[in-house]
């Protein structure tokens, strides 16, 4: 089958799956990328070796048309990871689906990893469904992974699961069948949308019990929570921490050791081990 790819990194190993079952690159969609939380230099490079367009910019109505003008219906639009809403794919191509990491009709919304990690959830999973055109994430499901999230799961673990997942899903049900899941494709129903992590979200309070704090670090991993350390803001990637009783008022800087800080919690202490006074996006800015 032929296809036209819309993402970036993030799942790009769908783009790569389905190159792998056989079906025809017609065209990369992608997005401009800051290089550090997002990329797409594997979709592009790939994109490349396949000698196929590529677009950075939005897709627009023309777009669908020019491909549609080239290939009739006889293609897919596949998006996995792309953050604008596709609108006009009906009558141009056969078939529109998209990827997206959560067990619909939960967790819908542009990124709903570091919640499922906040929330404790015990299964998650990753949905491939038809590209509904009046709103993110409430087509119709062709096909659904679900698999096990561990008690000391993190944001990068969890990443990799859905990463894998998407992939399996794409060769082993979708590339081979998807004409026939289309046709089965069975409706949401009601669901939740979770909106884009703020600066809140990612904030660590030093109120909270040791658990708590070090989930909210582990849900945000590389992506950095933010913490007040003393006078300082610091972005956090790694902590540890343990449980004990104290007098020490939440927050308070109880023990340094080389840059490591150990910082009193509601029921014990949490050890900032991986730390900066500046985030990855501003050194990334710093730095262009």
């Amino acid at each position: 089958m032929k296809f036209a790819f819309a993402g970036i990194d993030f799942l790009g190993g769908v783009f790569e799956a389905l190159i792998e079952a056989g079906w025809t690159p017609l065209k990369l969609f992608t997005r401009p990328c800051d290089g550090i939380y997002d990329h797409h230099d594997v979709v592009v490079a790939r994109a490349r070796a396949a000698r196929i367009p590529i677009q950075l910019s939005k897709i627009q109505q023309a777009d669908l048309d020019a491909l549609h003008a080239a290939h009739g219906r006889d293609w897919a639009l596949v998006v996995a990871g792309y953050p604008w809403l596709i609108r006009g794919w009906r009558g141009r191509a056969n078939y529109a689906l998209n990827f997206h990491p959560s067990p619909l009709p939960t967790g819908r919304g542009p990124y709903p990893l570091f919640r499922a990690i906040l929330d404790g959830y015990e299964t998650w999973g990753v949905t491939a469904h038809v590209l509904a055109e009046n709103g993110f994430d409430t087509g119709d499901i062709l096909a659904q992974e679900i698999f096990a999230v561990s008690p000391g799961e993190t944001h990068e673990t969890l990443l990799s699961k859905c990463q894998i997942s998407a992939r399996r899903l794409t060769l082993g049900t979708l590339a081979k069948d998807l004409p026939a899941r289309w046709k089965r494709a069975e409706p949401q129903g009601d669901g939740s949308y979770w909106a884009r992590a703020n600066d809140t979200d990612r904030t660590l309070d030093f109120r909270q019990d040791v658990n708590a704090i070090l989930r909210r670090v582990r849900a945000f991993g590389t992506v950095e929570t933010i913490a007040r350390i003393g006078e300082m803001r610091a972005f956090v990637v790694e902590a540890q921490g343990w449980t004990e009783a104290h007098d020490h008022p939440p927050g308070t800087v109880v023990h340094r050791h080389r840059r490591h800080f150990v910082v009193a919690a509601r029921d014990g202490y949490v050890q900032i081990l991986r730390w900066s006074p500046v985030s990855l996006a501003d050194a990334g800015q710093i730095g262009r």
